[in-house]
């Protein structure tokens, strides 16, 4: 706390922060909570606008709340899967997403939907509530949950959307789009935004209609030659989404996802590909010929677990692969990541 801009200047508050932080968690720490106290502070003394305590006390609850929902089921892998609220359940798609769910849960994977009607509903039917979550949203014309998730303790109803999208890429490790209106294009913009600069981990997101739709066909017609022709993104972007036709071919994405690659971490400037099996030494050198591209220094090296993983014991047990990546080339990332799958 030695940024001249967060000095309360009140000893006796700042007293009551440090002997406060001491009381926290036994894996609190301490200096972390001396500055969200401090910063919790400084709101109610430089800013009077109730409006804006208010705004700050529900986000605080609600990522609380969710928090403490999701960390019991850390451990298992999770699905967000996004659809249309419209579709009845005769629809070719709404059969499509119970089936999908069906599979996931089969393959040992939790789902979690926004608990509304449609494909939100019809996957939490087809994962069944001890497989599945809803994160609710309150409207003006009240969104009620679907009678799979309704009345769950996996279900929470959120006032704000940030908090809600927030949790959705947080809790998850993989994304599946159905076709859908506005919020669901927004849940898919959202996840290509962040992955492209680097603001969630890697993640499949994938694209799934039914064979007779045309319904993503037509939207990635428009990526491709309006947003990509007109030097808007990358066309390498186009590979942080994966098309599929049936429930089968979507879980085999996210399935082929995990087959090597496990997960990634920053250390500094070296980025950490976490592995399930090590990489022979010929395989390694073929990955430092085809993406010597976004490399800025070095080559990719098998390295054991870095400081900082082995004090929060993150996987000491997986084999790793380091590089320093230039941290914008995402779609190539994710080429990386696919390539090494297929080890």
């Amino acid at each position: 706390m030695n940024d001249k801009s967060r000095n309360l200047n009140h000893p006796r508050v700042e007293a009551l922060i440090r002997e406060l932080s001491q009381l926290m968690g036994p894996g609190a720490k301490t200096g972390m909570f001396e500055e969200m106290f401090t910063d919790l502070a400084l709101i109610g003394r430089e800013n009077p606008d109730f409006a804006d305590h208010k705004l700050i006390h529900k986000t605080l609850r609600e990522l609380r709340e969710s928090l403490t929902l999701f960390l019991p089921f850390r451990g298992k892998r999770k699905v967000a899967v996004f659809g249309s609220s419209r579709v009845s359940d005769s629809h070719p798609n709404y059969k499509l997403a119970m089936e999908l769910a069906q599979g996931l849960v089969h393959q040992d994977f939790q789902v979690i939907t926004g608990a509304g009607g449609g494909i939100m509903e019809a996957a939490n039917r087809g994962a069944g509530r001890e497989k599945s979550f809803g994160l609710n949203i309150k409207l003006p014309s009240e969104q009620s949950a679907n009678p799979y998730i309704d009345n769950d303790p996996h279900l929470m109803k959120f006032k704000y959307f940030f908090t809600r999208k927030l949790m959705f890429i947080k809790e998850s490790s993989a994304t599946v789009l159905l076709p859908g209106g506005f919020g669901t294009l927004d849940e898919g913009f959202e996840n290509l935004t962040l992955f492209q600069t680097g603001k969630c981990m890697p993640r499949p997101i994938v694209l799934l209609d039914h064979k007779d739709d045309n319904y993503w066909d037509r939207w990635m017609d428009f990526i491709g030659s309006v947003i990509v022709e007109q030097g808007f993104a990358s066309k390498n972007d186009l590979s942080l989404v994966y098309r599929a036709r049936s429930a089968q071919e979507a879980i085999e994405r996210i399935l082929n996802y995990y087959k090597v690659f496990h997960s990634l971490r920053y250390v500094g400037d070296l980025t950490v590909l976490r592995l399930t099996n090590p990489l022979s030494p010929n395989f390694v050198k073929g990955l430092n010929t085809e993406f010597q591209d976004i490399i800025v220094k070095g080559s990719l090296q098998p390295t054991p677990p870095h400081k900082q993983e082995l004090r929060n014991n993150e996987f000491p047990e997986l084999p790793r692969l380091s590089f320093y990546f230039d941290k914008s080339s995402f779609g190539r990332l994710n080429q990386l990541i696919e390539a090494i799958n297929q080890f």
